[in-house]
Protein backbone atom coordinates (compact mmCIF):
# COMPACT_ATOMS: atom_id res chain seq x y z
CA UNK A 1 0.00 0.00 0.00
CA UNK A 2 1.18 3.51 -0.68
CA UNK A 3 -0.04 7.02 0.04
CA UNK A 4 0.52 9.92 -2.30
CA UNK A 5 -0.35 13.58 -2.64
CA UNK A 6 -3.14 14.47 -4.98
CA UNK A 7 -3.96 17.93 -6.37
CA UNK A 8 -7.29 17.24 -8.07
CA UNK A 9 -10.42 15.39 -7.01
CA UNK A 10 -13.50 14.92 -9.18
CA UNK A 11 -12.48 17.42 -11.84
CA UNK A 12 -12.32 20.67 -9.84
CA UNK A 13 -9.09 22.02 -8.41
CA UNK A 14 -8.71 21.39 -4.70
CA UNK A 15 -7.07 24.25 -2.80
CA UNK A 16 -4.88 21.96 -0.70
CA UNK A 17 -3.03 18.70 -1.08
CA UNK A 18 -4.91 15.73 0.32
CA UNK A 19 -3.91 12.14 0.80
CA UNK A 20 -5.20 9.52 -1.60
CA UNK A 21 -5.55 5.94 -0.40
CA UNK A 22 -4.18 3.69 -3.11
CA UNK A 23 -3.40 0.03 -2.46
CA UNK A 24 -3.30 -0.90 -6.16
CA UNK A 25 -1.34 0.59 -9.02
CA UNK A 26 -3.03 2.26 -12.03
CA UNK A 27 -1.91 -0.72 -14.13
CA UNK A 28 -3.76 -3.10 -11.81
CA UNK A 29 -6.87 -0.94 -11.88
CA UNK A 30 -6.79 -0.88 -15.69
CA UNK A 31 -7.19 -4.66 -15.79
CA UNK A 32 -10.81 -4.35 -14.78
CA UNK A 33 -12.83 -4.98 -11.69
CA UNK A 34 -11.49 -7.29 -9.03
CA UNK A 35 -12.70 -10.89 -9.33
CA UNK A 36 -15.09 -11.99 -6.61
CA UNK A 37 -12.86 -14.89 -5.58
CA UNK A 38 -9.80 -12.65 -5.22
CA UNK A 39 -11.84 -10.04 -3.37
CA UNK A 40 -13.26 -12.50 -0.86
CA UNK A 41 -9.84 -14.06 -0.23
CA UNK A 42 -8.22 -10.71 0.50
CA UNK A 43 -11.19 -9.50 2.54
CA UNK A 44 -11.01 -12.63 4.71
CA UNK A 45 -7.33 -11.93 5.37
CA UNK A 46 -8.08 -8.34 6.30
CA UNK A 47 -10.91 -9.46 8.59
CA UNK A 48 -8.43 -11.54 10.58
CA UNK A 49 -6.26 -8.44 11.00
CA UNK A 50 -9.29 -6.36 12.04
CA UNK A 51 -10.01 -8.86 14.81
CA UNK A 52 -6.41 -8.51 15.99
CA UNK A 53 -6.79 -4.73 15.86
CA UNK A 54 -10.03 -4.97 17.83
CA UNK A 55 -8.39 -6.97 20.60
CA UNK A 56 -5.47 -4.52 20.71
CA UNK A 57 -7.83 -1.53 20.98
CA UNK A 58 -9.65 -3.15 23.90
CA UNK A 59 -6.37 -4.26 25.50
CA UNK A 60 -4.84 -0.78 25.31
CA UNK A 61 -8.06 1.17 25.92
CA UNK A 62 -7.71 3.15 22.69
CA UNK A 63 -10.41 5.57 21.49
CA UNK A 64 -10.93 5.73 17.72
CA UNK A 65 -13.26 7.77 15.49
CA UNK A 66 -13.50 6.87 11.80
CA UNK A 67 -15.44 9.33 9.64
CA UNK A 68 -16.86 8.31 6.25
CA UNK A 69 -18.00 11.06 3.89
CA UNK A 70 -18.62 11.28 0.16
CA UNK A 71 -21.26 11.94 -2.45
CA UNK A 72 -24.42 9.86 -2.71
CA UNK A 73 -23.70 6.32 -4.01
CA UNK A 74 -19.97 6.68 -3.27
CA UNK A 75 -20.05 3.37 -1.40
CA UNK A 76 -19.91 4.43 2.25
CA UNK A 77 -22.49 1.90 3.43
CA UNK A 78 -20.89 -1.07 1.69
CA UNK A 79 -17.45 -0.12 2.96
CA UNK A 80 -18.71 0.18 6.53
CA UNK A 81 -20.46 -3.19 6.23
CA UNK A 82 -17.26 -4.84 4.94
CA UNK A 83 -15.30 -3.22 7.74
CA UNK A 84 -17.62 -4.30 10.56
CA UNK A 85 -19.11 -7.63 9.53
CA UNK A 86 -16.54 -9.76 11.40
CA UNK A 87 -15.86 -7.62 14.46
CA UNK A 88 -17.88 -7.02 17.62
CA UNK A 89 -20.58 -4.32 17.44
CA UNK A 90 -19.77 -3.60 21.08
CA UNK A 91 -16.29 -2.45 20.03
CA UNK A 92 -16.91 -1.22 16.47
CA UNK A 93 -20.00 0.93 16.87
CA UNK A 94 -21.64 2.48 13.79
CA UNK A 95 -23.35 5.85 14.22
CA UNK A 96 -25.71 7.12 11.52
CA UNK A 97 -27.74 9.94 13.02
CA UNK A 98 -31.13 10.88 11.54
CA UNK A 99 -32.14 14.43 10.74
CA UNK A 100 -32.01 16.60 13.89
CA UNK A 101 -35.15 16.90 15.99
CA UNK A 102 -36.75 20.26 16.72
CA UNK A 103 -34.97 20.29 20.08
CA UNK A 104 -31.61 19.39 18.55
CA UNK A 105 -31.95 22.22 16.05
CA UNK A 106 -31.80 24.67 18.98
CA UNK A 107 -28.59 23.15 20.41
CA UNK A 108 -25.01 23.98 19.56
CA UNK A 109 -24.37 22.25 16.26
CA UNK A 110 -21.74 19.82 17.59
CA UNK A 111 -23.74 19.01 20.72
CA UNK A 112 -25.63 16.00 19.40
CA UNK A 113 -22.48 14.33 18.11
CA UNK A 114 -20.43 14.43 21.32
CA UNK A 115 -22.49 11.85 23.29
CA UNK A 116 -21.60 9.25 20.65
CA UNK A 117 -17.83 9.69 20.99
CA UNK A 118 -15.86 6.57 21.96
CA UNK A 119 -14.84 5.58 25.45
CA UNK A 120 -11.72 3.52 26.09
CA UNK A 121 -11.65 0.34 24.01
CA UNK A 122 -14.14 1.56 21.40
CA UNK A 123 -14.19 2.44 17.71
CA UNK A 124 -16.98 4.73 16.52
CA UNK A 125 -17.62 4.66 12.79
CA UNK A 126 -19.52 7.66 11.48
CA UNK A 127 -21.76 6.99 8.48
CA UNK A 128 -21.78 10.70 7.74
CA UNK A 129 -20.89 12.99 10.60
CA UNK A 130 -20.71 16.61 11.68
CA UNK A 131 -19.47 17.26 8.14
CA UNK A 132 -23.11 17.20 7.01
CA UNK A 133 -22.99 20.94 7.56
CA UNK A 134 -20.11 21.36 5.11
CA UNK A 135 -21.83 19.21 2.47
CA UNK A 136 -25.52 18.44 2.14
CA UNK A 137 -26.72 21.18 4.50
CA UNK A 138 -24.73 23.82 2.68
CA UNK A 139 -25.53 22.68 -0.84
CA UNK A 140 -29.23 22.01 -0.24
CA UNK A 141 -29.82 25.20 1.72
CA UNK A 142 -30.50 23.60 5.12
CA UNK A 143 -28.13 26.11 6.69
CA UNK A 144 -27.01 29.60 5.77
CA UNK A 145 -23.65 30.35 4.18
CA UNK A 146 -22.71 32.17 7.37
CA UNK A 147 -23.39 29.06 9.47
CA UNK A 148 -21.45 26.86 7.05
CA UNK A 149 -18.45 29.19 7.14
CA UNK A 150 -18.55 29.44 10.94
CA UNK A 151 -18.66 25.64 11.08
CA UNK A 152 -15.54 25.37 8.91
CA UNK A 153 -13.76 27.90 11.11
CA UNK A 154 -14.65 25.99 14.28
CA UNK A 155 -13.97 22.42 13.16
CA UNK A 156 -10.16 22.62 13.47
CA UNK A 157 -10.47 23.62 17.13
CA UNK A 158 -13.11 20.98 17.77
CA UNK A 159 -11.04 18.20 16.22
CA UNK A 160 -7.89 19.41 17.93
CA UNK A 161 -9.70 19.04 21.24
CA UNK A 162 -10.73 15.50 20.25
CA UNK A 163 -7.16 14.52 19.42
CA UNK A 164 -5.71 16.18 22.52
CA UNK A 165 -8.17 14.16 24.61
CA UNK A 166 -6.80 10.91 23.24
CA UNK A 167 -9.16 10.23 20.32
CA UNK A 168 -7.52 8.93 17.15
CA UNK A 169 -9.49 10.63 14.37
CA UNK A 170 -9.36 9.14 10.87
CA UNK A 171 -11.35 10.76 8.06
CA UNK A 172 -12.17 9.19 4.68
CA UNK A 173 -13.72 10.79 1.62
CA UNK A 174 -14.99 8.32 -1.00
CA UNK A 175 -14.72 9.82 -4.45
CA UNK A 176 -17.03 8.50 -7.17
CA UNK A 177 -17.04 9.71 -10.78
CA UNK A 178 -20.14 11.39 -12.25
CA UNK A 179 -20.56 8.53 -14.74
CA UNK A 180 -20.45 5.87 -12.05
CA UNK A 181 -22.82 7.83 -9.81
CA UNK A 182 -25.32 7.99 -12.68
CA UNK A 183 -25.04 4.25 -13.27
CA UNK A 184 -25.58 3.45 -9.59
CA UNK A 185 -28.58 5.74 -9.23
CA UNK A 186 -30.20 4.26 -12.34
CA UNK A 187 -29.63 0.76 -10.96
CA UNK A 188 -31.58 1.69 -7.83
CA UNK A 189 -34.61 2.67 -9.88
CA UNK A 190 -35.00 -0.80 -11.41
CA UNK A 191 -33.93 -2.96 -8.45
CA UNK A 192 -36.53 -3.76 -5.81
CA UNK A 193 -33.73 -4.45 -3.33
CA UNK A 194 -32.28 -0.97 -3.73
CA UNK A 195 -35.27 1.29 -4.38
CA UNK A 196 -35.44 2.23 -0.68
CA UNK A 197 -32.01 3.85 -1.08
CA UNK A 198 -33.32 6.31 -3.67
CA UNK A 199 -34.74 9.38 -1.92
CA UNK A 200 -36.03 12.71 -3.23
CA UNK A 201 -32.90 14.24 -1.68
CA UNK A 202 -30.71 11.97 -3.82
CA UNK A 203 -32.38 13.24 -6.97
CA UNK A 204 -31.98 16.89 -5.96
CA UNK A 205 -28.36 16.31 -5.00
CA UNK A 206 -27.65 14.56 -8.31
CA UNK A 207 -28.35 17.74 -10.25
CA UNK A 208 -25.86 19.75 -8.18
CA UNK A 209 -22.61 17.92 -8.87
CA UNK A 210 -20.40 21.01 -9.07
CA UNK A 211 -22.06 22.69 -6.09
CA UNK A 212 -20.97 19.62 -4.12
CA UNK A 213 -17.51 19.85 -5.69
CA UNK A 214 -17.13 23.43 -4.48
CA UNK A 215 -18.42 22.52 -1.03
CA UNK A 216 -15.99 19.59 -0.86
CA UNK A 217 -13.06 21.77 -1.87
CA UNK A 218 -13.89 24.35 0.80
CA UNK A 219 -14.18 21.56 3.37
CA UNK A 220 -10.75 20.16 2.48
CA UNK A 221 -9.18 23.62 2.55
CA UNK A 222 -10.42 24.25 6.09
CA UNK A 223 -10.27 20.79 7.67
CA UNK A 224 -7.45 18.81 6.05
CA UNK A 225 -5.40 19.11 9.24
CA UNK A 226 -2.02 17.73 10.16
CA UNK A 227 -3.50 16.11 13.26
CA UNK A 228 -6.69 15.01 11.46
CA UNK A 229 -6.07 14.72 7.69
CA UNK A 230 -8.50 13.65 5.00
CA UNK A 231 -7.77 10.46 3.07
CA UNK A 232 -9.45 10.09 -0.32
CA UNK A 233 -10.34 6.70 -1.80
CA UNK A 234 -11.46 6.32 -5.41
CA UNK A 235 -14.60 4.22 -5.26
CA UNK A 236 -15.73 3.55 -8.83
CA UNK A 237 -14.70 -0.05 -8.14
CA UNK A 238 -16.42 -0.79 -4.84
CA UNK A 239 -14.50 -3.96 -4.07
CA UNK A 240 -11.11 -2.33 -4.56
CA UNK A 241 -12.21 0.69 -2.52
CA UNK A 242 -13.25 -1.49 0.42
CA UNK A 243 -9.98 -3.40 0.44
CA UNK A 244 -7.96 -0.22 0.03
CA UNK A 245 -9.68 1.54 2.91
CA UNK A 246 -9.55 -1.40 5.32
CA UNK A 247 -5.87 -1.96 4.51
CA UNK A 248 -5.16 1.74 4.99
CA UNK A 249 -7.07 1.86 8.28
CA UNK A 250 -5.05 -1.05 9.63
CA UNK A 251 -1.92 0.93 8.81
CA UNK A 252 -3.11 4.00 10.72
CA UNK A 253 -3.26 2.27 14.12
CA UNK A 254 -0.09 0.46 15.20
CA UNK A 255 -1.16 -2.81 16.80
CA UNK A 256 0.15 -6.16 17.92
CA UNK A 257 -1.54 -9.51 18.36
CA UNK A 258 -2.71 -9.81 21.94
CA UNK A 259 -1.58 -13.13 23.49
CA UNK A 260 -4.43 -15.44 24.39
CA UNK A 261 -4.71 -18.88 25.86
CA UNK A 262 -5.35 -21.77 23.51
CA UNK A 263 -9.07 -22.42 23.25
CA UNK A 264 -10.15 -25.95 24.24
CA UNK A 265 -13.79 -27.00 24.37
CA UNK A 266 -14.75 -28.39 27.80
CA UNK A 267 -16.53 -31.70 28.12
CA UNK A 268 -20.28 -31.43 27.76
CA UNK A 269 -22.33 -32.70 30.71
CA UNK A 270 -23.99 -36.06 30.39
CA UNK A 271 -27.71 -36.23 29.73
CA UNK A 272 -28.33 -38.07 32.97
CA UNK A 273 -32.02 -38.12 33.69
CA UNK A 274 -32.89 -35.48 31.08
CA UNK A 275 -35.34 -36.57 28.38
CA UNK A 276 -36.48 -34.55 25.39
CA UNK A 277 -40.12 -33.50 25.94
CA UNK A 278 -42.90 -34.52 23.61
CA UNK A 279 -43.73 -30.89 22.84
CA UNK A 280 -45.60 -29.64 19.74
CA UNK A 281 -42.93 -27.24 18.50
CA UNK A 282 -44.01 -24.87 15.75
CA UNK A 283 -41.21 -25.50 13.29
CA UNK A 284 -40.53 -23.13 10.39
CA UNK A 285 -41.74 -24.65 7.15
CA UNK A 286 -38.78 -26.03 5.20
CA UNK A 287 -39.40 -24.70 1.70
CA UNK A 288 -35.76 -24.78 0.62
Amino acid sequence: MKTKSKKKVGGDKSPRDIQEVEAVTPDQAARGKLKKKDYEKELARLHVELVKLQEWIVHKGLKVCVVFEGRDTAGKGGTIKALTERVSPRVFRVVALPAPSDREKTQMYMQRYVPHFPAAGEVVIWDRSWYNRAGVERVMGFCTEDKANRFLQGVPLFEKAMVENGILLIKYWLEVSPEEQTRRLKSRIDDGRKIWKLTPMDLKSYSRWYDYSRARDAMFAATDLGYAPWFVARSDDKKRARLNIISHLLGQIPYKEVPREKVVLPKRQRAGSYKEPDYPYKFVEEKF
